[in-house]
């Protein structure tokens, strides 16, 4: 009995310069195992394709017009965890990774890794498993095994204050702390007035020393 052929992975390409996507569409699609299920150019539009192409992967650009790749990409994994994002990215900062990755992102890739290292990535999230370029791992590691202050400081606040403390450490404004938060600006101001009157500070400057000290301030 001959064993029945093996589906493709149906992917999703999703970047704003047209000529990366042209590159790599040709890629996959010299590969038996790979198959291109559809284009899109910015993050609203990979969400709309995702949820009506149900592709097995969606490699995500970050830095894109109308929605950035992380918020596509906590909309996917929201309304379709079965569908696996890889981000592939310029973008290699702190805050854009970890941002990414609490956004569902099962892989991490720069955009300078070779052919073979994306279509290894590429399969390995098909299958529902995590993987990160090298240097992405490596950050990884560092911060999930050291322990910072910030576990164990300020237990009086919630978890969402925490989250806007750590916003506030970094020196984000209420309007960028929304955005990142996908809160409303006037619940993010309820936030900060909490977070001054549990702390027993005055005002944003001393509640960003408190912080720091604290260990807060790292990526969210």
């Amino acid at each position: 009995m001959q064993n029945e052929p093996v589906e493709p992975l149906r992917v999703l390409v999703v970047d704003d310069h047209p000529m990366f996507r042209y590159g790599l569409v040709r890629l996959l699609d010299s590969y038996p195992d790979l198959e291109t299920a559809g284009q899109a150019s910015n993050g609203r539009e990979a969400v709309e394709l995702a949820v009506e192409l149900q592709p097995d992967v969606v490699v995500m650009d970050l830095n894109m017009p109308e929605l950035d790749g992380v918020e596509a990409t906590r909309r996917i994994t929201a309304t379709a965890p079965h569908i696996g994002v890889l981000v592939l990215t310029m973008l290699d900062d702190d805050e854009t990774v970890f941002s990414a990755i609490r956004a569902g992102a099962l892989g991490y890739y720069l955009k300078g890794a070779d052919h073979e290292e994306i279509l290894r990535a590429i399969r390995v999230v098909g299958n529902r498993e995590a993987i990160y370029g090298p240097a992405i791992a490596q950050r990884i590691l560092a911060y999930f095994t050291r322990v910072p202050r910030s576990a164990t400081a300020f237990p009086q606040l919630t978890d969402r204050e925490r989250d806007v403390l750590h916003l506030i450490a970094k020196g984000r404004r209420n309007e960028e702390i929304a955005q990142r938060l996908v809160l409303s600006l006037k619940t993010v101001r309820n936030h900060v007035s909490n977070i001054y009157a549990k702390l027993h500070v005055a005002d944003r400057s001393r509640a960003i020393v408190r912080a720091r000290e604290a260990g807060f301030g790292d990526p969210l």
